[in-house]
Parts: structure tokens; C-alpha cells; sequence
């Protein structure tokens, strides 16, 4: 998730394939459950954009996120958790005998499960794609879905969709609406118009088919449309500026570009939308390849144009084939797979295990096995808490293992340090990270202190000095993550947001100091050799920063809209 570089070499993925005489979809169940292919075999035609590379770069909620294909994001505003981690993957039927892959997961930020139904019945000219998720708590959960889709950019290629307005981000001067497809002298409807980086959520009117398409010139390409629940339509883009074709190379290597269409519950991906308690919310998705009337779609009459589209849109796959099919595959949605292929992590067996040592009812039927196979060594620890109610001590210098603050698990940790033996600091170490999830920043404080009593070590440390710093008190956070430094001296990421925090509280030699101190392997990496240029530039050595930076290096984790490098720049100037 944050450990990657920007060394390449070649590598195999697993992957899952539904393939009828059309089309040929190719799934990849260890990253996400992302749709990398959509391929149209009577015309040879890829229909996604399918990055030639897999370079992971600092854009999801948990860093690692890549572009290409089709991915799936729920729960939290953002590229989700899953992104690059495996989802369970398992085959099942329609009762015609038709294969359906199921990709499927628990979400445990929002709790959560969810599963991707995926097949492609002979001679279809679509892939369906039945999303289905169960909100198994007593009171509303907020929910966010979008399916993201990568369509190759090129000069000819428009995006239509069934709107004559838009909610414009450009993440400068905020969202605001505005008539569409021209702005000004652009036509945003052909993204190499576009200047800059800017998202477009397009008002789908009520009553009206959701659906979006990518076309070339000769009207060809991509359409996604799906069932009323899947509202939203968006077209996101980097931007033809020097700054956007960066990051576009940066993702995958020059002469690759994409720009992304995608489908949402909400009408933006500014919002999630309740989700009652017990709901459950189904829609069916359809991808395929579009072959309209190019003058018709292409033509000045922007109305004109998607109607056009719109007609070519119903007879691929039509809205009433679509609702029929939802309804058709519910009992298919709710049986169990046949076989399961493989395994995503194992907090979905943990949660049903707590269920039912609790007495609660199950968060999910028949249709997902979270069975034990999947328990890991994440999971290790809460099995032993929940079964012998207390969390197994470690050493302090050992990793603390996974987090976990449902508020459930809370009360029985909390339980368990009142007695004896689950009173150590890895107790009290979890415990404040539960109660400063739940809000309770003095309590997290305190439950950290408990931990260093019980035994010194650098993630209590680290966690108070988080505090610190939100507190505005930069030098006690400094001095809180210089001790933790020392003691896991070989922690890259301790040690970049020690130098960070030291520069921060003005005490840019010692970070200087730390990075003298550091193994060459961590040392030498682009993070640590730009808090060494700042680091100089704050000393006044202005010589020795700039000849850092024109040695060069490479910011590999740099985050979508960080001005790090830039602020260095001018800072030296």
C-alpha cells in the first residue's frame, strides 16, 4: 500500500475471464476486483484503456491506487480501501446455466458487505454487472458507490450523456453549475479541449435512462448504462496543461493517456447518500461497444447529439432488458457460489465470528462465505480476544498488528484491560486508537501514556505525537517523534515524518542530523531527499539544495495535489 517504488519489471496477476462469442472481460479479483479488459473480439477492439504498466501511485484512501479498467469504490468518499488488495473471488450460475463470476467483500469502515455478480450471457453485445449491497445495522449508514471507468483520450473522441448541465470541480474555485457541453470557447464534451484538470457531474434529469459513452470519430466506443439506482454520471480529466500530462505519463508511460467516465449513487462524489437500516440496494450495470450514427453524434445540436446516442443506447441493451435481468438474477444474487476461487482478507470470518459468539444475527446471507480459511494473522490477535478475552502480548519492537475500532470490539478490549493479564501497552496501544476514532482525544492521550508505562515504544509515541501536532505544539510533537525514531531507527516511514515534524518546529539541523543517520536505503529514497533539500534551504545552505535537486529525484508517493516540489522550488529561488 506504500511501499512501492518506481522500478519496474515484469510481473503476472492472477485473473478471472467471462468470455461469450462478442466479447472477451477480464478480471483481476487480487486488485480490487478490477474489470482491466473489455475486449470486442468481432472488431478487435479494446474498449477500456488498459495501462500497459502497473504503477501504483498515492492517490486512494490507503495510498496504492493505479489506473486502467473499471473500479469499484464504496463505503468512503475516495479511490477505496480495496483498490489494491484482493477481493474474494467465487464461481456461481444463472439458473440457465450462464457462468457468474462474484467478487465480494466486507467493508469494515462503514460494516458492511458487498458482491459484484458478472456475466455475459451467449451472443450478449453487453457485460452485465449486478452490484448488491446489504446494510445490516439498526440505523442508517452513510454509502457511496462509483464505478470508474478508464477510456482511452484522443483528439476526436466525445463524451456523451443524457444532460444539458453540470456540477464543475476544478479544485481551484470550487463546484458550480453550468450549462453544457460549452464553456466559454471549450466544448467539454471533447476531453483533449479541456486545459486543465477538472471533474464534470453531470445532471442526469429525472425520469430520464442513466447511461454515458466515449465515441470517436467515426462514433464508435465505449457505453456504460445501468438500472435508475446508479444516478450519477461524471467525466473526470487531467487536463491538456504540462501539469496534467505529467501525471498522466506518471501513471503509466508517455504516449498512454485516459480520461475517466463513471456512474455513482449520488449525483456527486462530494456526498453519500443513507442508507436505511436493513436496506439493501441492487442495480445492474451494462458495458459494451457503441456503434452510433457519427454526423448525428458529433453533430454542433448538443441536445441533438445525445439523443442521437441515447436511441443507439436502447437498442444495444434496452432499460426494460436491463430491469427485467435485475429482478430475473435476485434469487441468483442470494444463493451460495458453487466453488470459492479464492480469498480475500479474513475481517469478514473475524466479524461473523463475534456475531455469533454475541448472539447477533448474521450480516449477510448465504451468498458470501466469509468462511475461516480466510483467518490470518491479521486476524490472530481479536480471535484470541474474542475467544480467551485478552489480546496476546508481543514485544514492543515488533510491529503492533491490524487495527480494528467497530465499537464492539472496543468494549471488549476496554473489558479486557481492566483485568490482569490484558493490561499491557499493546492493549492500551489499540484502545487509543479506538477512542480516537470514536472522538475521545483525551481518553486516546491517556490510554497511549498507559501504554509507555507499561512499556516504552515507538507507536505510542508516534500517536502522541500525532496529538501534539493537531494540538499545535509543534516541538512536543517533534520531540515525540524523535524518540520513536530511535527507537525503530530502520522504519522509513517513522523517520520521514520524524524529519518532517523536526522541520516543522523550525529544527531543520536536526532533521539534517537524522537523515546523516539513516541506511542508505532509506536515506537515498525521493520522500527523504526532499525533506533533506527543505531541510538545507530552511539552514540558508541554498548550494547544497540546489544540488540535490539537480542530482534529481523521484517524489514516488507524492499525493494527488500536494505542492511539495513546488513549494521547495520557490522556497530555494
Amino acid at each position: 500500500q506504500d511501499g512501492y517504488d518506481r522500478e519496474r519489471r515484469p510481473a503476472s496477476f492472477p485473473a478471472a475471464v467471462l468470455e461469450n462469442e462478442i466479447l472477451r472481460a477480464t478480471f483481476l479479483p487480487g486488485l480490487g476486483g478490477r474489470l482491466w479488459s473489455l475486449f470486442h473480439k468481432p472488431s478487435g477492439r479494446e474498449l477500456l484503456y488498459t495501462n500497459p504498466v502497473f504503477q501504483p501511485a498515492n492517490l486512494a484512501i490507503r495510498n496504492a491506487w493505479f489506473s486502467g479498467g473499471v473500479e469499484w469504490n464504496i463505503g468512503m468518499i475516495g479511490h477505496t480501501p480495496f483498490t489494491c488488495a484482493p477481493l474474494f473471488a467465487a464461481r456461481t450460475r444463472l439458473d440457465d446455466g450462464t457462468p457468474v463470476l462474484r467478487l465480494y467483500e466486507w467493508e469494515r469502515i462503514r460494516g458492511v458487505a458487498y458482491q459484484i455478480d458478472a456475466w455475459l450471457p451467449d451472443r450478449s453485445p453487453v457485460l452485465l454487472v449486478r452490484v448488491r449491497i446489504v446494510n445490516p445495522h439498526d440505523r442508517d449508514c452513510p454509502m457511496y458507490w462509483w464505478s470508474n471507468i478508464a477510456v482511452p483520450e484522443a483528439p476526436g473522441h466525445r463524451i456523451l450523456v443524457p444532460a444539458e448541465s453540470a456540477y464543475r470541480l476544478d479544485y481551484q474555485t470550487g463546484m458550480r453549475e453550468i450549462p453544457i457541453p460549452r464553456q466559454l470557447e471549450t466544448d467539454i464534451s471533447y476531453p483533449t479541449q479541456i486545459d486543465r484538470c477538472v471533474d464534470f457531474f453531470f445532471k442526469v434529469a429525472e425520469g430520464q435512462r442513466p447511461w454515458i459513452a466515449s465515441l470517436d470519430g467515426e462514433g464508435r466506443g465505449l457505453i456504460q448504462t445501468s438500472t435508475t439506482r446508479l444516478r450519477g454520471r461524471k467525466l473526470f480529466v487531467w487536463g491538456m496543461s504540462r501539469g496534467g500530462r505529467h501525471w498522466q505519463d506518471f501513471l503509466s508511460k508517455p504516449g498512454h493517456p485516459y480520461v475517466e467516465i463513471q456512474a455513482g449513487l449520488a449525483r456527486t462524489q462530494s456526498e453519500c447518500l443513507p442508507m436505511p437500516a436493513g436496506a439493501e440496494w441492487s442495480w445492474l450495470e451494462a458495458y459494451g461497444l457503441m456503434e452510433a450514427d457519427a454526423a448525428a453524434v458529433h453533430g454542433d445540436n448538443w441536445t441533438a447529439a445525445w439523443q442521437s446516442a441515447a436511441r443507439s443506447v436502447e437498442a444495444l441493451a434496452p432499460a426494460a432488458l436491463l430491469d427485467a435481468e435485475l429482478a430475473r438474477t435476485a434469487a441468483m444474487a442470494a444463493r451460495a457460489p458453487a466453488t470459492v476461487e479464492r480469498r480475500g482478507a479474513g475481517w469478514g470470518a473475524l466479524e461473523r465470528r463475534r456475531r455469533a459468539r454475541a448472539g447477533g444475527k448474521p450480516f449477510c446471507d448465504a451468498a458470501l462465505v466469509f468462511d475461516d480459511a480466510a483467518l490470518g494473522a491479521d486476524q490472530a490477535p481479536w480471535v484470541a480476544l474474542l475467544e480467551k478475552g485478552v489480546l496476546p502480548r508481543r514485544p514492543p519492537g515488533e510491529e503492533p498488528g491490524a487495527w480494528l475500532v467497530q465499537p464492539e470490539w472496543r468494549s471488549l478490549l476496554e473489558a479486557s484491560a481492566r483485568t490482569a493479564a490484558g493490561d499491557h501497552w499493546l492493549t492500551w496501544l489499540h484502545l487509543g486508537v479506538m477512542r480516537l476514532q470514536a472522538g475521545d482525544d483525551a481518553g486516546a492521550r491517556a490510554a497511549w501514556e498507559r501504554s509507555l508505562e507499561r512499556a516504552r515504544s515507538a507507536w505510542a509515541l508516534r500517536n502522541l505525537a500525532v496529538l501534539e501536532q493537531r494540538a499545535g505544539r509543534a516541538d512536543a510533537a517533534a520531540d515525540r517523534w524523535l524518540e520513536a525514531h530511535r527507537l525503530l531507527p530502520g522504519l522509513a516511514p517513522l523517520a520521514g515524518e520524524c524529519v518532517d515534524a523536526l522541520l516543522r518546529a523550525g529544527r531543520a539541523a536536526e532533521g539534517v542530523t537524522v537523515i546523516a543517520g539513516l541506511a542508505p536505503s532509506i536515506a537515498g529514497g525521493g520522500r527523504m531527499r526532499y525533506h533533506e533539500a527543505k531541510a538545507r534551504v530552511a539552514l540558508g545552505d541554498y548550494a547544497a539544495a540546489e544540488r540535490i535537486l539537480q542530482r534529481g529525484f523521484v517524489l514516488g508517493d507524492v499525493r494527488e495535489g500536494e505542492s511539495s516540489l513546488t513549494d521547495l522550488w520557490f522556497s530555494l529561488h
